[in-house]
């Protein structure tokens, strides 16, 4: 298997998290959500420990809240200490309302609103991360109107190509994010920034991309920030005291995909990182990291059940589930690669090969194409694994279809997380 949570019990059944995954689906329905919250916190820790082992104190991963956003997240993040970054009025809201420790969160995105900033000020967001000379600006005036001083971060754009896909590679000069090291824009914004009398500069931010296994796009793109940080320092005195290298590591959606251990990558960034600032002359800046799908993907699991199975003779053939691009539009969206195993009979002989479709009207909705299984009956669960990060946060209701459940299971014990939507709750904003 490709994920150490995943096994099968000796009924043929594919278990998850220690859970028999034909009873959960008999238990909650399908589709269903399932979240391992043991290995949530194992990422965690991970994560957590190697930084505070490797870099400066303070230094700290930030959890990505874009890749999975409901309250109960947020409660297991600060019951581990760490802190989250946010992307919108809806994470911050859901973030306080759980309980989080505001202070600890960071205010990300490229066009945040006057109301997005106010929004931010008023439930007492740590940091804003700035995206652009504009919000700069207003963030400035606002704080103002609210007699505060806000703590900030710039971000920059280091043009780092990590060789991922084009729709989640950021760090290019020309990305839609933050300002161009390049293009000497940068250091006029940090000039800017400094001049003003209602934020508070605190270092800067960068992000290269999603689903990288190497180290080299994080020290690629140290060096490059280091190099920035130094220059400002000798142009204008400041001194960074954090620099958030973006996103975290990939994680294995198929067999091809390689086994990393995060640990080891983050002490190879910290080698880079340690040897670059004596090379400059500066001091080792606070360190953070935005990892999210490495936090949540291998942590979660969909379950399907399987209704009819077609068989076009010649040509191929489909098996029909009864979710699809409404809870997991990765594979129409990217092309995502995923490993689908038929779960009532997850030891069988996978000697039929099919396209995994959805319920949607849509010629495009698809899971996986040419998956080897055993030939599906007509009721059987079907699991899709590592769908813990990017399916429930990017799910719609296309069709008019309900979102799943979110069902955590932790020792051996399953509790709902986000209830399933009705009916009711389709038609609760129509007037």
């Amino acid at each position: 298997m490709i994920c150490d949570n995943i096994s099968v019990n000796e009924k043929g059944h594919l278990t998850f998290a220690g859970c028999d995954t034909v009873e959960l689906a008999e238990k909650y329905g399908t589709p269903l959500y399932l979240m391992d919250e043991n290995k949530i916190r194992e990422h965690v820790r991970c994560y957590k420990n190697a930084m505070q082992k490797h870099f400066p104190d303070g230094s700290l991963p930030e959890f990505a809240s874009k890749a999975f956003s409901c309250r109960q997240i947020y409660r297991i993040m600060a019951e581990e200490g760490i802190d989250i970054d946010v992307v919108s009025p809806g994470e911050i809201y859901t973030a306080a309302s759980a309980g989080f420790p505001m202070e600890n969160s960071f205010f990300h995105g490229n066009n945040k609103t006057d109301a997005d900033l106010r929004f931010a000020i008023e439930n007492k967001v740590g940091h804003i991360v700035v995206d652009s000379e504009d919000e700069l600006f207003a963030l400035d005036r606002i704080a103002g109107e609210y007699g505060i001083n806000q703590k900030i971060l710039l971000r920059l754009t280091p043009g780092i190509d990590p060789h991922t896909h084009k729709k989640i590679s950021t760090g290019a000069v020309d990305s839609k994010f933050g300002v161009s090291i390049e293009t000497g824009q940068a250091l006029g914004l940090v000039k800017k920034a400094l001049a003003l009398n209602n934020v508070t500069l605190i270092g800067f931010h960068c992000h290269v991309g999603s689903q990288v296994f190497e180290s080299k796009p994080f020290t690629d793109a140290s060096e490059i920030m280091l190099k920035f940080i130094a220059d400002v320092k000798e142009e204008t005195g400041f001194a960074a005291d954090i620099l958030n290298l973006g996103g975290g590591f990939g994680v294995r959606y198929t067999e091809k995909d390689p086994v990393i251990s995060y640990a080891d990558k983050i002490a190879e960034v910290a080698d880079i990182i340690n040897k670059q600032c004596a090379a400059l002359g500066i001091a080792v800046p606070r360190i953070m990291m935005e990892p999210g799908r490495s936090l949540v993907g291998d942590a979660g699991m969909t379950l399907y059940t399987v209704g009819s199975v077609k068989e076009i003779t010649g040509y191929k053939n489909y098996v029909s589930i009864d979710g699809g691009m409404t809870d997991n539009p990765r594979y129409t969206l990217y092309e995502s690669p995923y490993t689908v195993i038929l779960a009532s009979r997850a030891e069988d002989k996978k000697d039929f090969t099919a396209t995994v479709a959805g319920r949607c009207c849509e010629s495009g909705d698809l899971i996986q194409e040419n998956v080897a299984m055993p030939k599906p009956r007509r009721g059987e669960i079907l699991a899709v694994l590592t769908t813990g990060a990017y399916n429930y946060s990017m799910a719609s209701n296309y069709n008019r279809v309900g979102r799943p459940p979110v069902v955590m299971l932790s020792g051996g014990r399953d509790y709902v997380a986000v209830r399933r939507e009705s009916y009711e709750h389709l038609c609760a904003l129509d007037e």
